[in-house]
């Protein structure tokens, strides 16, 4: 596999290599998404090079404030968009198309020097991430763990990823205490997890896959025994509850644009083996199917509700 940030190198030449006369996809938001969509624009450059694709990483929230007020073509998301942001998009008549691309599992991750941490239960994860928690040390979680201080890593609070993992966690997105280091910058929490033999944090199994030489993924039990994160759990959705869908969101004004189309015409066409390719799980065949119809036909709003 492709080392993620060779992806960012490669799109951030060709973008810096552009010239003026080149037309442009404008796409922001989610981190966790972000590799997936790099290897596809990566890909797609090689064969459209009169495009150039622009990603920018602000977090899930930080690419739908662009998204629904039209500065971008293509939002990557974490999560679903929000009421507030469809009423935000229905203000500057900005109509979207949601599609679902991916699984993820969201990681727990520890050190890969930690070798007393055997698994964490999701009431343990909620004893230290709660708002008001009073964990410290990993003794503090559990009697027999170590009286030394915990360091915590997250996503920042423009992050789906935060928002997601707060909610099954913690009951409500963004509830959370609020002195852990947090970045939506996912590479950013892989260093400061690896640096230190204390830390444990979270984010999405692209970023853990990538980084299994300097990490060790930490067995969530949900009641039926502990269960790590694998291609295979999070297809069949046992690693719960931190197995998810990932989106991508697409203007409809800019849908009709010919760069825009064909790109989401090769990411569809090429998720399958991209979404793997990068430490994702691939959705079934049918829903890639499911998604173009949709782009094509130009149905908006909510894939799953039609809201």
């Amino acid at each position: 596999m492709k080392n993620l940030a060779s992806f960012a190198i490669c799109v951030l030449l060709a973008s810096c290599g552009a010239s003026a006369d080149k037309v442009t996809v404008k796409i922001d938001g989610s981190s966790t998404v972000f590799p997936i969509t790099e290897a596809v624009a990566v890909e797609f450059q090689r064969e459209h090079k009169d495009v150039r694709v622009t990603i920018g990483v602000s977090g899930t929230g930080g690419g739908f404030k662009k998204f629904c007020v039209g500065d971008t073509d293509i939002n990557d998301a974490s999560r679903m968009i929000k009421d507030k942001e469809i009423k935000k998009a229905k203000e500057h008549g900005v109509g979207f198309i949601e599609m679902p691309i991916a699984y993820d599992g969201l990681s727990v991750v520890i050190n890969k020097d930690n070798n007393f941490v055997d698994f964490l239960t999701v009431e343990e994860l909620s004893k230290i991430w709660k708002v008001g928690s009073q964990v410290r040390t990993w003794k503090d979680v559990r009697s027999t763990w170590p009286d030394v201080e915990m360091k915590l890593f997250g996503p920042g609070v423009d992050s789906g990823t935060f928002d997601y993992f707060t909610e099954v966690i913690n009951g409500k997105p963004g509830a959370c205490r609020s002195d852990f280091t947090m970045s939506e910058d996912d590479n950013v929490l892989v260093r400061g997890i690896a640096g230190d033999k204390n830390a444990l944090g979270f984010f999405g199994y692209a970023y853990y896959v990538e980084n299994r030489d300097s990490l060790r993924v930490v067995p969530i039990d949900n009641g039926a025994g502990p269960i790590t994160p694998t291609m295979e759990t999070i297809n069949k959705g046992t690693y719960a509850p931190l197995s998810r869908p990932i989106f991508i969101y697409v203007s409809e004004a800019e849908s009709d644009r010919t760069e825009v189309k064909n790109f989401v015409h090769f990411y569809l066409d090429h998720a399958p083996e991209l979404v793997k390719a990068v430490g994702y799980v691939p959705l079934p065949d049918s829903v890639y199917v499911r998604d173009r119809k949709r782009f094509d036909d130009k149905v908006t709003g909510r894939a799953t509700t039609g809201g």
